[in-house]
């Protein structure tokens, strides 16, 4: 194996690595996501989303903890100078990663049947099939993203996750259009539709609907068959950046069987934290489908007389109800998981980075990147959550102005527009989570998240039941449940640390500088959406792509301005960017840093 030589990166400087890498794996998602949803239709999304409902808690217990395990074993194991432990602790990770992402798999097929049937969605099982081989895939490409995430190395974890990303947008899209042309030309010919004999267009997109969505769902297995290839000819081309001098100097290494255990002692905890708000998800997805299926039954003549015009125009007939409004607010989901999906990298960057700081008791550098995270973390997440807030409409307009979702827009975007001003929630809660793991308290994630997911599941049960707010509910009970979880974790992260936070820094200059940017993107969108001329190509509004990105460039430009200008930038984060001295210098000079 071909070695080089092994370099660190800062907690912000891997943050950044994997935040671009994240913001290009969704940009790519969106990619896949839209128009999937487009050719698949909101009932078919439905059913995706349906299936990935289950796949997510079985992934979770599979492989979740493990990454978090290796990579904070082998940081400290590196800071210690115990290379050859470095070493062991990825052959074993190896070998429990096989057994668990054989034994997830099989418990994907094992409860792909109860689970339908419980959310009252057959029609998801089809796609349930398709995902679940991806659990061992993922478990396998995992190993090598949790062994250089420990070495401070973020660079193949991102590079893995682009290639995985474009590995799904080609299997998925290829497979999920040729299924619904085979269905098309199916009943124009007038044969059964995927064994179903149908006699209207309604009925025959129907039968398509459950078999295209599992068609998509292939290529989520195929993406991680792409990314797990990667990082398999990665790893053996360029190795780990371990020298020779390294190894033969280190300590003799502890037993096999002895890492193991430590492994499944950081794991196991890390993996309760994750599946409860998984598990939550789940029993979300039953119990938000159920509660609806059972209030439109109660409620029929009432929500087709409110969403009458969505469902005569996408031909839904009345048994999909359900599905067509859970479909509809899966919708809204892509753009409420994309900021938090970024912000989650600063957590994944923090545990190496605090996990070296706790074995050494390196106070001032526990400081520096607990302050950073959670600064960095509102830095981001609540500009981009107002701006989506109230530009939701548009946004989606864009998405799905000319596809077979594009009736559902109307129903989706109060619901994103909700997600969006509270996503700074949900931005903090995994990053909090990730930093009280990399400082022992694993038990603390898992107390907030058990106490939010019951008040989540009890609000989707009260609100959802109301005629009037319906599919509506399920934000309110997100909401109640982040607010629970972060409110626990900050108290806890903070009093752990022996951490003071500067609110005014961390919080209060980003929230003045977003609202600011908020204001500049409504005002500037009603403004070019008007005075721009009415340009369409066929259903497509080129009017309002162009006002849209028009309004996003101004509420950028407006942050940016409002962020300098109240000091809202500390130059302990600029100094972790890549060439960090040299810009917080070139910013002193001109007074935007102190």
């Amino acid at each position: 194996m071909a070695q080089q030589t092994r370099k660190s990166q800062s907690l912000l400087n891997g943050a950044i690595v994997l935040a671009a890498a994240t913001i290009l794996v969704k940009v790519i998602g969106i990619l896949y996501k839209v128009p999937i949803s487009n050719m698949i239709g909101t009932i078919g999304r439905g059913c995706f989303d349906s299936a990935y409902n289950l796949y997510i808690p079985i992934y979770t217990v599979s492989m979740a903890g493990l990454p978090v395990a290796v990579s904070k074993m082998v940081s400290q194991q590196v800071a210690l100078g115990r290379f050859r432990d470095v070493r062991r602790i990825y052959k074993v990770a190896g070998r429990l990663f096989l057994l668990t992402g054989t034994v997830g798999v099989l418990l994907m097929f094992a409860l792909a049947y109860p689970y339908a049937v419980m959310a009252k969605n057959l029609d998801a099982l089809p796609a349930i099939i398709a995902i679940a081989p991806s659990i061992f895939f993922c478990c396998v490409m995992s190993t090598y993203r949790g062994y250089y995430n420990g070495l401070r190395n973020m660079t193949p974890t991102a590079m893995s996750e682009v290639w995985e990303a474009v590995g799904k947008v080609v299997v998925g899209l290829l497979l999920a259009w040729a299924t619904m042309r085979y269905g098309e030309a199916r009943f124009a010919a007038g044969l059964p539709v995927f064994g179903q004999t149908v006699s209207t267009e309604a009925e025959a997109l129907s039968a398509m609907y459950p078999y295209a969505a599992a068609a998509a769902a292939l290529g989520v297995t195929g993406g991680t068959v792409v990314g797990m290839v990667y990082m398999m000819i990665r790893h053996r081309v360029r190795g780990d950046g371990l020298t020779r001098t390294e190894l033969v100097n280190s300590p003799k290494p502890l037993a096999g069987t002895a890492i193991a255990k430590t492994l499944m002692a950081i794991a196991i905890p890390v993996v309760a934290s994750s599946l409860v708000f998984s598990v939550t998800n789940l029993i979300d997805s039953i119990t938000v489908q159920n509660r609806l299926d059972t209030m439109i039954q109660s409620n029929l003549p009432y929500i087709q007389s409110l969403y009458g015009d969505q469902l005569a125009a996408s031909q839904v007939l009345d048994a999909d109800i359900a599905k067509y409004l859970y479909g509809a607010y899966t919708m809204s989901l892509d753009f409420k998981n994309l900021i938090p999906s970024i912000t989650l990298s600063l957590g994944v960057s923090a545990i190496p980075a605090l996990s070296a700081a706790w074995a050494v008791k390196d106070h001032k550098a526990l400081k520096v990147s607990v302050e950073s995270v959670l600064r960095v973390t509102l830095m981001i997440a609540l500009p981009a959550g107002i701006g989506m807030a109230v530009l939701a409409e548009p946004i989606l307009d864009m998405m799905y102005e000319t596809g077979k979702s594009a009736d559902a827009v109307s129903i989706a975007a109060p619901i994103m527009a909700a997600y969006g001003y509270s996503i700074f929630l949900m931005c903090l809660s995994q990053p909090t989570t990730n930093m009280l793991q990399a400082l022992g308290k694993t038990g603390t994630p898992l107390r907030s998240l058990t106490v939010g997911a019951v008040a989540k599941v009890i609000a989707n049960y009260i609100f959802i039941g109301i005629p009037q707010i319906n599919i509506n509910g399920a934000v309110i009970g997100t909401v109640i449940c982040y607010t629970i979880i972060v409110v626990w974790n900050v108290a806890a992260l903070l009093r752990t640390a022996r951490v003071r936070v500067n609110w005014v820094s961390v919080f209060v200059k980003p929230l003045f500088s977003a609202v600011l940017c908020g204001v500049a993107a409504f005002t500037s969108y009603g403004l070019f959406s008007n005075i721009l001329p009415d340009i369409a190509r066929g259903d497509f509004s080129v009017t309002n792509i162009l006002a849209t990105c028009i309004a996003v460039i101004f509420a950028v430009a407006v942050y940016a301005i409002a962020m300098f200008l109240v000091g809202g930038i500390a130059k302990s984060d600029v100094k972790m960017l890549p060439k960090g001295e040299k810009i917080a210098k070139l910013l002193a000079k001109y007074g935007f840093l102190e």
